[in-house]
């Protein structure tokens, strides 16, 4: 789980420098096309191509259309937006998840858990500032809503996992977020300038690499105490803001990020299973 935080944190630098020369849409595109040709060679070496169309279809086109949905969102979110403000905000997802299970997979949550839930997005709106004008900001709400969209799609895989391989829901999530997000891109679509390349590059190795450690880290541990150690990404946020931008949180996002990781790993911890969904 270390090495899955600290590679999508690099992953969402390049995402990061990607978005202030390409459309939002444009670099969710690009997040799913570089990282086909991966996926795919693994899906094979799993032995997973023979059984490829036997999906629940209907879910795995919901899962795609929020996977664009937060994707575009984030990478938007993200040109105004530190790393480290970006991650504060987005790690509210515990809380939503728990919050939606309730609805969409009638689990019971206790009062303690509800608690939790509130005191997170308390902990959001200290992140996005108390006296309204970050709350209002464009990037923190896309990020916001990007964490919501993610929310949703966990519950979708949850359910999705009861009866599809999740090399089938990787694979099929990267193929038709490319197509969705390259058709929606297409209007508005750059150009790709050569110095972008090692970027590109960048983007689909730490994708996969990400993607593998991430699922390995919930295959061979407990859900509980595999789960806390994400919220790690802050520190690689934090230092990556300082090397490549200059910039450090302030006192709010910093109080803001404190709050909402003490209530999901409270959250976490009273978790028997774990939603697991593509990455931003």
């Amino acid at each position: 789980m270390l090495i899955a935080a600290a590679v999508f944190s690099l992953m969402d630098m390049a995402m990061k420098l990607l978005s202030a020369h390409y459309p939002a849409m444009q670099v969710a595109a690009l997040r799913a096309l570089v990282s086909l040709p991966l996926v795919g060679a693994y899906v094979v070496w799993r032995g997973a191509h023979r059984t490829l169309l036997q999906i629940r279809w209907p879910m795995h086109l919901l899962r795609a259309v929020l996977g664009i949905a937060m994707l575009a969102l984030f990478a938007y979110g993200l040109k105004t937006l530190s790393l480290a403000e970006a991650y504060t905000i987005f790690f509210i997802a515990p809380a939503l998840i728990t919050a939606l299970s309730v609805v969409f997979l009638k689990e019971r949550v206790n009062r303690g858990q509800w608690i939790a839930v509130a005191v997170g997005m308390g902990g959001v709106l200290v992140a996005l500032r108390p006296s309204g004008t970050g709350f209002f900001t464009m990037g923190g709400l896309a990020v916001l809503c990007a964490a919501t969209f993610y929310a949703v799609a966990a519950i979708s895989a949850r359910i999705l996992s009861r009866t599809d391989r999740s090399e089938h829901m990787v694979l099929w999530l990267m193929v038709m977020m490319a197509i969705g997000a390259t058709a929606l891109a297409l209007p508005g679509w750059l150009p790709l300038r050569a110095e972008d390349t090692l970027l590109l590059c960048a983007l689909a190795v730490t994708g996969f690499v990400g993607q593998l450690a991430i699922t390995e880290a919930f295959g061979s541990g407990e859900a509980s105490k595999v789960a806390p150690f994400e919220y790690s990404a802050l520190a690689w946020g934090v230092g990556l803001d300082w090397l490549l931008w200059q910039v450090l949180p302030d006192h709010y996002t910093m109080l803001g990020a404190a709050i909402i990781i003490a209530s999901g790993i409270y959250l976490i911890r009273h978790e028997d299973t774990h939603a697991g969904a593509e990455h931003p």
